[in-house]
């Protein structure tokens, strides 16, 4: 039986459509579904309950509690941590769970960033971003990770941080962690250039607290860490045609590294133009 994890901070306008997903899944035998809810103030709660999902109702948020919440209560493996607002294709989990073997421990679907209703300033952004190799051979930014039973071992709890994907990928080396081209996840882009760097500063604030942690030995990750010239070394240099988008990629790189030593602790950073607009993009896979 495979579980699938999902902390859900008013998720109400996403998590219908992920959970039926979830239903349409093929050559799946069994699958536990646990929403780990907290700090909800709409019908999260309710829209997972009436899908038959094991819910959990936390009035505290948090993502890291939400999730070491569900981990006490599922049972099943593969291990599956899903963000509300990812549709999961029909033989995506199946083909995720089959790519956990000859000593892979962890796997991931190929991300597709959406940009229809985005700024330009975004689309610029993400022209640079999703040509990234870190988003090749790492286990961040697609909103679906799966573990096998010898790769949640690894860990016993998610720290209270905010980069809990980093962390992840932070417990495996190179050979134990997988990219499934074949299975693709849309992954929505913030559709105003504000609500971009707001994400950009809660992960930078994210990741540079993990790796903090992780240097002083508070957190058993070796957490990888910043390629500050590879939008220039692999992404514009070989295809110079971006070079204009590379203005707005690094202009809101920097803008986002100096606004988050200034920006405290917040939440978990979940996107509200995406919500707003009702904006779940069903998934594609590949030909």
């Amino acid at each position: 039986m495979i579980s699938v994890i999902i902390a859900a901070h008013d998720e109400e306008a996403v998590l219908g459509a992920c959970l039926d997903a979830i239903d349409r899944q093929t050559a799946i035998d069994r699958v536990q579904v646990v929403v780990s809810a907290n700090g909800c103030t709409d019908d999260t709660v309710g829209v997972a309950r009436r899908r038959g999902a094991i819910v959990i109702d936390r009035a505290e948020a948090g993502k890291a509690a939400a999730l070491n919440a569900a981990d006490d209560v599922a049972t099943g493996f593969p291990r599956v941590y899903l963000d509300a607002d990812i549709i999961v294709p029909p033989d995506g989990l199946s083909r995720l769970t089959a790519a956990l073997r000859d000593g892979t421990l962890a796997a991931v679907p190929r991300r597709i960033l959406e940009t229809g209703g985005s700024s330009l300033l975004v689309k610029a952004y993400c022209a640079i971003n999703e040509r990234l190799p870190a988003f090749r051979d790492g286990l961040y930014g697609r909103g679906l990770v799966v573990l096998s039973a010898e790769g949640r071992a690894r860990f016993d709890r998610f720290p209270e941080m905010i980069a809990d994907d980093l962390f992840l990928d932070g417990q495996f080396d190179g050979a134990e962690k997988r990219e499934v081209a074949d299975v693709r996840v849309v992954v929505q882009a913030p559709r105003s250039t504000r609500a971009l760097y707001r994400r950009l500063v809660r992960v930078r604030r994210g990741n540079a607290e993990l790796r903090t942690a992780a240097a002083r030995g508070a957190v058993g990750a070796t957490v990888r860490g910043s390629d500050r010239w590879a939008w220039l070394r692999d992404v514009v240099g070989p295809r110079p045609w971006l070079a204009p988008a590379a203005v707005p990629y690094v202009a809101l790189t920097a803008a986002a590294a100096a606004g988050a030593l200034r920006t405290g602790r917040g939440d978990w950073g979940r996107d509200q133009t995406t919500r707003a607009h009702g904006a779940v993009v069903r998934a594609r896979t590949a030909p």
